[in-house]
C-alpha cells in the first residue's frame, strides 16, 4: 500500500448542508494514485489521533482531491474550522478501495449519510450505467444529487422522513432494483444495519457486492487492532483491519 504524508494547501471549502463541509485538496501526489473507496487521515491539532475521512472526488489532471464530512465530535469540528488557504495534515491515500470494472453495463451505488460521498468517484467513472441511491434523515440533510446527475448517473433519493424522496429506507427501492435483474455490480456505504439489508439482498439475487465499512481508527495503516471485523476467507474466519484490508470488503465476507 503506497501512501504519503504531508501538509497540502485546501483550495476551496464549502459548507453543503447543516455541518457537513467539502474540501478540494490540492495534493498532486495523492490524486496521482487514489482510487475510489480509499480515504484519508487527517490530524487535528494536538489531538492524539486522526480522523479518517473518504475521499469523495478525484480529479488527477487538477491534482486535487475531494473529502465531505460531518461535524461528529472535537476533531471534525477542528477540521470544520480550516479555511481556503490553510494547510491541512494528511495521511494518504489508504485502504483496499473498491474493484471498478468497466465492462459492467449496469451498476448500483448506495450511500447512507455520510456514507454517500465515497459513491461519488464511482458515478464520475460509471456515468450512466450507474444509479445512485441514497438514503437521508430528512431533506435537510440529503447532499452531492446534483452531483450524482452531473456524473450522469440517475439518482434516487429517500428519506427516513419522507420529506423529500422517497420515504423510508434505501432498501426498498434497492430490492425494487434487484427484482428487475441485470445488475453487474453493487456498492454500498453507510450504517451497518444498511449494509447487512443490502448484503442479504445481493445474496438472495446472486449479485456482486462490495462494501465499504465505517470503523473508528487509531494508526490508518494496519499497526494496531482498533478496528478489527470478523470476516471470512476460504471458509476461515478471522480479524481484518478495516483501514488496511478495507474499508472496502466483498459483502460475503464480512460476518454480520
Amino acid at each position: 500500500m503506497k501512501y504519503t504524508q504531508g501538509q497540502y494547501i485546501i483550495a476551496s471549502k464549502h459548507a453543503i448542508a447543516n455541518d457537513i463541509y467539502s474540501f478540494e485538496i490540492k495534493c498532486p501526489e495523492i490524486a496521482g494514485i487514489a482510487a475510489p473507496g480509499q480515504f484519508v487521515h487527517i490530524r487535528t491539532g494536538n489531538l492524539t489521533l486522526r480522523r479518517p475521512i473518504s475521499i469523495c472526488g478525484i480529479d488527477k489532471e487538477k491534482g486535487t482531491i475531494r473529502i465531505v464530512f460531518e461535524i461528529r465530535g472535537e476533531g471534525t469540528s477542528r477540521i470544520a474550522m480550516l479555511n481556503e488557504g490553510n494547510l491541512i495534515d494528511m495521511l494518504a491515500p489508504l485502504g483496499h478501495g473498491f474493484t471498478v470494472d468497466l465492462n459492467f453495463q449496469k451498476v448500483v451505488l448506495i450511500g447512507g449519510g455520510i456514507g454517500t460521498p465515497p459513491m461519488l468517484p464511482l458515478a464520475q467513472i460509471y456515468g450512466k450505467k450507474a444509479v445512485a441511491v441514497s438514503g437521508f434523515r430528512n431533506s435537510a440533510a440529503a447532499i452531492l444529487q446534483d452531483d450524482f446527475k452531473l456524473a450522469g448517473a440517475q439518482t434516487v433519493l429517500c428519506t427516513d422522513d419522507g420529506s423529500a424522496g422517497i420515504h423510508g429506507f434505501v432498501t426498498k427501492p434497492f430490492a425494487e432494483l434487484a427484482e428487475q435483474g441485470n445488475i453487474d455490480a453493487v456498492y454500498a456505504c453507510g450504517p451497518m444495519p444498511m449494509l447487512k439489508g443490502i448484503a442479504q439482498i445481493c445474496k438472495e439475487k446472486g449479485i456482486y457486492c462490495e462494501i465499504s465499512l465505517e470503523e473508528r481508527m487509531a494508526c490508518g495503516i494496519g499497526a494496531c487492532l482498533g478496528c478489527a471485523c470478523r470476516t471470512v476467507r476460504n471458509d476461515e474466519e478471522y480479524f481484518a483491519h478495516v483501514c488496511k484490508d478495507g474499508p472496502v470488503f466483498k459483502a460475503e465476507e464480512v460476518l454480520w
